[in-house]
């Protein structure tokens, strides 16, 4: 017998060789009906932080604990969404015989599969009918078989198939670790888990095609790469599809457009993005609005090249983790004198402390920045403001004493939970991200000095009350993070924000400071970015709000319109005094009707209107919409006293 640990802490007996379904079924029929997969614990290993998801066919032979994963659970939705990408290619082989396989993970929402079709057309309206396909074959409730295969076997079956891409990923595996998957008459290189069968797949939806390298490498073989998803009832995906659909009206593209807010030229280069007057306006307000804050709490501001000696980035230990897919040096006339785009601003800081003596007293130092750099992305992995090749992080560094670390710590998370409340992000986790448990090898720096970076950040994270989840294998190289996923209007996730501890950089810059006893001491570096990157925040901001700006962020907060060339001077008036009184107003008195000029306005998301006609003129008033919403009339005094009091409480 052994005993199975549940979620709650109790303890019950089983036969050795018990499976996950078998489990399920004794507690009730209905939840074996339900689970997709289960993870699994070893009691006996006290290294791993969770268990191992595997198929619910598969026996526990030793006392674990163990979680049931459902559809609502994260871990059983990548599992149902695996199995997916597996019925999809079955679908595929069947509709399109010689088609060649790549990869087909599950992805956030969804799945994908890179496919090489070998020549054969594919298009949008080719998408229904794999997906009346793949709901034949699901009702055909077909069991997920794994089975273990020698590293012989399975070059020889999939070189005898013709699947040159599966080869090649066979060639990278140790013998003794290769397992396929069988469904149907599909066959699969894959670790698994999977569903038990086909039959739980009850709704599907094909959403897009793209093009991707095999293996992102733009030197070789483009793929078809097909993206899905599939739910276990039709009425999810029905939901799944208005979310889509609204989803798509708060496109970051599509509202940066419409607003004339960025663009992008492929004579300037891919990835470089433009931003027009309306944007730069936003941009700036978004600089000044954190700059305030950055005052108030004693950050000094500073400003680094674009460019940085190469040296400079093999000191951080930048050129060694990232130099293949950095930018390539500039080679200057000065014979092996080299030069980098920056990538990241804080070996320039590092070399900004080591300008001057340190004593203890000067300590912590807070040095801010909203600095450019740029990071060489993939044209496949481009996309609008969130992928680009050139962005601005608003970026600080603190250099702090050891007993400063944790305070310094905490009033960073203070200064992104005031960002987050003005902006709205009240969904949010705070991820701390950790070494790899096994790997150590990526990382730079001494178990001592990480050990301390990674309980300053979980006790800092503890002492604010913060709601934390732990992932492992996330941390930076030089140290371990504290990263902010937010959900936004419609419950997509985005990570905003991060705080970094890194004893590291100070070592391989060989900073110090002056201690009160005269011995020279090394600080520890903090690196935070609230927003993360200007171009991020607006993109992810414009699709939380829909483009409805906080009034105080607003590029234009006020649009005059006479309702006919005859009150035109009034309105010229009108908008003098708002700019008068630092208010950003225009005057739209083109020859177009009234409703027409509110029409093309609105796609602009001005949040103010100011009508203008005979009897607002008369009585020195202006009729005021916000938002579409008439807010009746105020004389121009009241209208300004208004305004500062709205943008106030936005502000609090």
């Amino acid at each position: 017998m052994i005993n199975i640990t549940f979620p709650d802490g109790s303890v019950r007996p089983f036969e050795e060789g018990v499976t996950g379904y078998e489990i399920a079924k004794s507690i009730s029929p209905r939840l074996a009906a339900e689970v997709l997969a289960i993870e699994v614990k070893d009691a006996a290993d006290t290294t791993a932080d969770k268990g191992t998801v595997i198929d619910l066919t598969r026996p526990i032979t030793a006392d674990s604990s163990i979680r049931l994963l459902k559809f609502e659970d994260e871990e059983g939705k990548k599992v149902f969404w695996h199995s997916s990408s597996h019925l999809m290619a079955e679908a595929l082989e069947s509709l399109y015989p010689g088609v060649k396989f790549g990869i087909g993970p599950a992805i956030e929402n969804g799945f994908y599969y890179d496919v090489d079709l070998a020549g054969q057309p594919f298009s949008d309206a080719d998408l229904a009918k794999v997906e009346k396909k793949m709901l034949e074959l699901a009702k055909e409730k077909q069991e997920f078989k794994r089975i273990s295969v020698s590293k012989q076997d399975a070059l020889e079956y999939f070189t005898k198939k013709g699947d040159p891409y599966k080869c090649e990923l066979i060639n990278e595996l140790e013998d003794g670790t290769i397992t396929y998957y069988e469904n149907g008459q599909f066959t699969d290189l894959c670790r698994g888990p999977h569903l038990p069968n086909t039959e739980l797949i009850k709704a599907v939806k094909l959403t897009a095609i793209a093009g991707a390298y095999w293996r992102g490498d733009e030197n070789r073989q483009q793929l078809t790469r097909i993206y899905g998803i599939t739910f276990p009832k039709k009425s999810m995906l029905d939901e799944y599809l208005v979310l889509l659909e609204e989803a798509k009206k708060r496109d970051h593209r599509k509202l940066g457009k419409e607003m004339e807010l960025f663009t992008f030229s492929p004579k300037v280069g891919l990835g470089l993005p433009l931003w027009l007057p309306r944007g730069a306006v936003m941009r700036y307000q978004l600089e000044n609005f954190l700059r305030k804050k950055l005052n108030e709490s004693g950050y000094l501001p500073v400003v680094t090249p674009h460019i940085g000696s190469k040296q400079l980035y093999v000191t951080s230990g930048h050129y060694a983790k990232y130099g293949k897919d950095s930018f390539q040096p500039i080679h200057t006339p000065q014979e092996g004198e080299e030069y980098m785009l920056k990538p990241m601003n804080c070996p320039h800081h590092c070399e900004i402390y080591r300008s001057a003596p340190r004593s203890y007293r000067d300590l912590p130092l807070r040095l801010a920045e909203f600095g450019t750099v740029y990071r060489y992305e993939q044209s496949g992995e481009l996309h609008g403001l969130t992928r680009v090749r050139s962005f601005t992080q608003d970026d600080a560094h603190m250099f702090v004493r050891p007993e400063q670390l944790k305070d310094e710590f905490k009033k960073v998370i203070d200064l992104i939970m005031y960002v987050f409340s003005v902006f709205k992000f009240d969904n949010f986790t705070a991820q701390i991200s950790l070494r790899d448990k096994v790997n150590r090898e990526k990382y730079i720096g001494s178990e001592e000095n990480w050990e301390k970076a990674e309980s300053a950040i979980i006790e800092s994270a503890a002492e604010k009350g913060l709601k934390t989840v732990i992932e492992y294998g996330e941390a930076a190289f030089y140290g371990p993070k504290l990263d902010f996923m937010v959900k936004d209007a419609i419950g997509r996730k985005w990570q905003l924000g991060t705080i970094q501890v890194d004893y590291n950089l100070p070592e391989r810059f060989q900073l110090e400071y002056t201690d009160a006893d005269g011995s020279k001491k090394r600080p520890i570096m903090i690196h935070r970015a609230p927003f993360g990157s200007i171009e991020r925040f607006t993109a992810v901001l414009l699709e939380h709000t829909a483009g409805h700006f906080p009034l105080w962020l607003a590029p234009d907060q006020v649009k005059v319109l006479p309702v006919s060339e005859k009150y035109a001077d009034y309105a010229k008036k009108v908008c003098d005094l708002l700019n008068n009184s630092e208010i950003r107003a225009s005057m739209d008195d083109r020859n177009e009707t009234l409703g027409k000029r509110i029409r093309e306005i609105s796609l602009l998301r001005v949040p103010l209107l100011v009508i203008v006609g005979e009897q607002e003129q008369a009585q020195g008033t202006l009729s005021i919409r916000k938002d579409g919403v008439n807010q009746g009339s105020k004389t121009v005094e009241e209208f300004v006293d208004w305004f500062k009091e709205t943008v106030k409480a936005e502000l609090s």
